[in-house]
């Protein structure tokens, strides 16, 4: 595992025992690093890296571990590392697209404690949260949360009401977020940034932890959730002075396969003009589940032309891990 100590938070922003209501150094021991390798000629290699590290939240008595999906995803080999220096091989349960929450199984008995999860649904903007990586006290951050609100990236992907805080912890992937009686409220995905007062703050989007607990026996049960997957376009899209344009293309996928350019504008789906990167998702999302037709209106070089384009389970174009 790396040496991920070299660094530390400067003392007036790390917690300290007699300011908080829990049990801080069980709720640091519960965080965990996370190593993962993927091969190189993987589906999201070219995005993600083959070399992946973060964190990982001790959630269950038995070590089942929660995190972002990202760290996790077509991995070969997945490696756990305590704060006592222990190193253990682990298995990659299961990803949630629509979450981003991933769950991994470590093989051996890490013998640590688990966090309680809360809600995300308690915080309010100016609540002193913090937030916590693996590495101790040193890498545990006192932060406020700015916002709750919606939040859609690019990758096809939307929450209804993520949580945003500052200062953000610079190892955010898979990291916790806990409130002020040391609970699990969140899972660390993005560095952003968040418009405060006229001014541009850098801060963490977590991932609320309300969102696990419908889902959490499907994943266990089937690595995913049962039922159909959205459809899923394979285009990357960003928001520029009020327009959707297509920034990148998933090889291979069905906006590849459509013919979509990078630089077109898209202007509405089925006929219903788009307005913003959530609507474009949401709009797509209730024409059916994946293998649905996706009519789509697109801008590109002054013309106005129609592509139909045939959506896919995003699950299909990923290595599946191996079993152990």
């Amino acid at each position: 595992m790396p040496d991920d100590r070299d660094w530390v938070f400067p003392p007036e922003l790390q917690p300290r025992q007699r300011d908080v209501a829990f049990d801080l150094e069980h709720a640091l021991n519960a965080v965990v690093a996370l190593r993962s390798e993927v091969p190189d000629d993987a589906f999201t290699a070219a995005v993600l890296g083959t070399e992946r590290s973060g964190n990982g939240v001790v959630i269950r008595d038995d070590g089942l571990i929660l995190t972002i999906g990202y760290l996790i995803t077509e991995a070969e080999t997945l490696w756990v590392g305590t704060n006592d220096g222990r190193v253990l091989p682990a298995h990659p349960l299961a990803y949630d697209f629509s979450t981003g929450f991933g769950l991994v199984h470590p093989l051996g008995n890490l013998d640590l404690p688990s966090i309680p999860r809360g809600s995300a649904a308690d915080c309010v903007a100016g609540d002193e949260v913090f937030a916590i990586g693996h590495g101790g006290r040193e890498h545990a951050l006192r932060t406020r949360v700015l916002a709750r609100r919606e939040f859609a990236g690019y990758w096809e992907y939307l929450l209804e009401d993520a949580l945003f805080v500052s200062p953000p912890h610079p190892q955010w992937g898979g990291a916790a977020l806990l409130d002020q009686e040391g609970q699990l409220v969140g899972i660390g995905s993005l560095l952003v940034e968040e418009n405060v007062d006229g001014r541009d703050v850098q801060g963490n989007m977590f991932v609320p932890a309300d969102l696990l607990e419908p889902i959490l026996e499907d994943l266990l049960r089937f690595g995913q959730v049962d039922g159909p997957a959205r459809p899923w376009l394979g285009v990357y899209v960003s928001e520029a002075e009020g327009h959707i344009v297509v920034a990148g293309l998933a090889p291979g996928g069905p906006a590849d396969r459509a013919g979509l350019r990078i630089g077109d504008q898209v202007l509405d789906v089925a006929d219903i003009p788009i307005r913003g990167l959530a609507d474009l998702f949401r709009k797509v999302w209730r024409l059916g589940p994946a293998g649905v037709q996706i009519p789509l209106t697109v801008g590109r070089d002054g013309r106005v032309i129609q592509v139909a384009l045939r959506s896919a389970d995003r699950r299909d174009f990923l290595r599946k891990p191996r079993l152990h």
